[in-house]
């Protein structure tokens, strides 16, 4: 059995990835927008973080975020996010034994994906990676027309162009 070490960091910025248990050609997310964004916000409220840029997509989504710098860990807030978020979310999804027997839903993935940014490098790798991901996805042709995205809030702010792209970089990257 494989075991996982996740570097924890007090004050550590993170990239995460959180994806649905049925992924494929599954809407949930995006159908459950603003059930999402309550539970952003509702678990903002007693375990506040940085939110930084994210992108919600059909089945998955990327975040980065940043603890307090007393804090090390992030599990208890994706715990509450996916709980939260679940308990708007009308049953119906396939559930297994293992969840059956601990009274869980079957929505979510139990694990998510975490790294600890390293740098201002690569911080904005990920925050390109993360803006252009649904293009790649192709859920758009092109960044600015993907509605669920902190790309408009950047683009507001004056650091990116509304016509901008990150494929050349990416590929550049290897990231794509």
């Amino acid at each position: 059995m494989r075991t996982y070490n996740r570097i924890r960091v007090e004050g550590g910025y993170y990239f995460f990835t959180v994806v649905l248990a049925q992924r494929h050609d599954n809407p949930l997310l995006i159908k459950h927008i603003d059930d999402m964004r309550k539970s952003f916000k509702q678990v903002q409220q007693n375990h506040p973080s940085t939110l930084g840029p994210i992108v919600i997509m059909p089945d998955h989504l990327h975040c980065i975020s940043q603890l307090p710098k007393d804090e090390a860990s992030f599990s208890t807030r994706w715990r509450l996010i996916k709980a939260h978020c679940s308990r708007s979310i009308n049953q119906g999804e396939i559930v297994n034994k293992s969840r059956q027997k601990k009274g869980a839903r079957g929505i979510w993935q139990r694990r998510l994906g975490e790294r600890l940014i390293r740098d201002d490098k690569d911080d904005a790798n990920h925050v390109k990676y993360s803006h252009y991901h649904p293009v790649q996805h192709g859920h758009v042709d092109h960044v600015v027309a993907g509605k669920d995205s902190s790309f408009h809030q950047c683009v507001g702010q004056g650091i990116y162009p509304s016509h901008w792209t990150a494929a050349d970089a990416l590929i550049n990257l290897g990231l794509q």
